[in-house]
């Protein structure tokens, strides 16, 4: 039977970020520094917003208030140093979601860190428990702090609907959220854990019961325009993950799919993002219903007929 540590050790370790660390401090101002780097060129601002029970750190580029907005949310960092040694900061060497999010030529463009990245609080264990960034990574407790930041948001600049793209394991928050709430119009997904539970099966670990799946929220997204993007490499989230998830979403009617080249679970992305962000992400219309035909289906009707 699996340990607890194998059981929230889940994604992290199967290469949804580099695994490793070297000199702890110097990578914690490294991190903090692509943030920087990345950010300020396109003068996304950094602003902490409070939920219930984290602080989360945003980088804000807001020009039309009492507009939409673009909630960019990151994937789940580096939640474990090695396979079985839980990190101590599960702030992401490279955060690809801000990465995205700073190619995104939007009025209103928002990044979302998940818990206790970017954030010096995760050394106080009462004030983040690592358990937030590990097994209950997409609990209900963490949920619920991301509905207050998107309420914070909106109060702070008039933001009146979302546009919700998340990558990695930010994707099944963003899915989530979507469900959840009546202000999302679209959701994209970036090599999206969309089924947790298929994603630990594929990788011969145990899903956490601790943590909400996408699959179970995928009725209340059905009518929800949206685009999921796989890499083609990705061996971390390969396809099946997906089509777990799809086969929850009612018709599909608004469910888009991209295959994408050259892109595996962390590479790829940033390069070709210019293209995919601008892709359609729009409905059907929805498929007819099959009227039911009482018509005998063993001809009796017809030999009854010939009499």
């Amino acid at each position: 039977m699996p340990s607890k540590v194998s059981i929230s050790r889940s994604l992290l370790t199967l290469g949804l970020t580099a695994t490793l660390l070297s000199g702890c401090g110097t990578q914690s101002v490294m991190r903090e520094d692509a943030v920087k780097r990345t950010a300020m060129p396109v003068f996304m601002l950094e602003r902490t917003i409070p939920g219930t029970d984290f602080m989360f750190t945003a980088r804000e580029r807001v020009y039309k208030k009492y507009q939409p907005a673009t909630i960019y949310i990151e994937g789940d960092g580096l939640a474990y140093q090695d396979t079985v040694s839980v990190s101590d900061d599960p702030t992401p060497l490279d955060p690809i979601a801000l990465r995205l999010a700073a190619q995104d030529s939007g009025a209103n463009v928002i990044w979302l860190a998940r818990p206790c990245q970017y954030n010096s609080s995760y050394k106080k264990a009462d004030t983040c428990p690592s358990a937030f960034w590990t097994n209950k990574r997409f609990s209900p407790e963490v949920i619920e702090n991301y509905q207050v930041a998107l309420d914070n948001i909106k109060a702070e600049y008039g933001i009146p609907s979302f546009d919700l793209v998340g990558y990695d394991g930010g994707a099944a928050i963003a899915t989530i959220l979507a469900a959840q709430r009546h202000d999302v119009t679209s959701l994209r997904t970036v090599a999206g854990n969309l089924d947790p539970k298929t994603t630990a099966e594929l990788h011969n670990l145990v899903y956490s019961e601790e943590s909400l799946s996408p699959v179970d929220f995928a009725p209340g997204v059905a009518n929800l325009p949206q685009r999921h993007f796989l890499g083609k490499l990705d061996r971390t989230t390969p396809p099946a993950v997906y089509n777990s998830f799809a086969q929850s979403v009612a018709d599909g009617h608004c469910l888009n799919v991209t295959m994408v080249d050259n892109a595996d679970h962390a590479l790829g992305w940033v390069e070709q993002w210019h293209v995919l962000k601008d892709m359609p992400v729009d409905c059907s219309a929805p498929p007819e219903p099959v009227m039911f035909d009482p018509t005998p289906l063993d001809g009796d009707k017809y030999k009854i007929k010939k009499k």
